[in-house]
């Protein structure tokens, strides 16, 4: 890995595991020996608020800031809020996103409307629009979708899959911990089969 941070944003709404996501990849990352930083979340973490969190990792992480276009990975866990946070993907950089939609309170009420053919929009822009509820039911727990999304990102990520499994072990319940590892694999199998495609 080059010297230089990496940055990974992760987003969605309250309730998602996004929290719990963000702490297993930093986790991860101090477990292979990097500086990291964990940005305080920002917006309203109860349910169904905006929830945005930053994982900066690297040999020396001087700050958790993460400004517009500067952001190397994006994780959401749904699309309004990949729109939403887009315009912090550097050049280059990766977006995967949960293919899910969630009706913010505003939309509920009517006072305002979702992004129209969010879904397109996101894949058209590149991002690897996952079915991420879909192969966490599969894995035992539609719960499991944060770890869904984090088997996408480990797939560009330097760490081996053994100190991602360890680290999530750690972190979740014992009882789900068999979900948990089956829902990152699933996740890293569905990756493997999509750039399949695009070789």
């Amino acid at each position: 890995m080059p010297n230089s941070a990496t940055t990974v944003l992760l987003c969605g709404v309250g309730g998602q595991g996004a929290l719990l996501a963000a702490d297993i990849l930093a986790r991860c990352a101090m477990a292979c020996g990097q500086d990291v930083k964990l940005s305080e979340i920002h917006g309203m973490a109860q349910r169904g608020g905006a929830v945005t969190t930053v994982v900066r990792f690297g040999d020396d992480v001087s700050s958790m800031v993460a400004d517009l276009g500067s952001v190397d990975y994006l994780v959401s866990f749904e699309t309004t809020e990949a729109l939403r946070n887009i315009a912090y993907v550097r050049e280059g950089g990766v977006q995967i996103v949960s293919d899910e939609s969630i009706k913010p309170l505003p939309v509920l009420t009517g006072r305002l409307s979702m992004p129209g053919k969010a879904r397109k929009r996101l894949a058209e822009g590149g991002a690897k629009v996952i079915p991420a509820e879909l192969l966490a039911k599969q894995a035992g727990s539609v719960k499991a979708v944060n770890v869904v999304l984090l088997g996408a990102l480990s797939t560009y990520l330097p760490y081996q899959e053994d100190v991602w499994i360890a680290t999530i072990e750690q972190r979740v319940p014992a009882k789900f911990k068999d979900i948990n590892i089956a829902a990152f694999r699933a996740a890293r199998a569905w990756m493997a089969r999509e750039n399949e495609k695009e070789a």
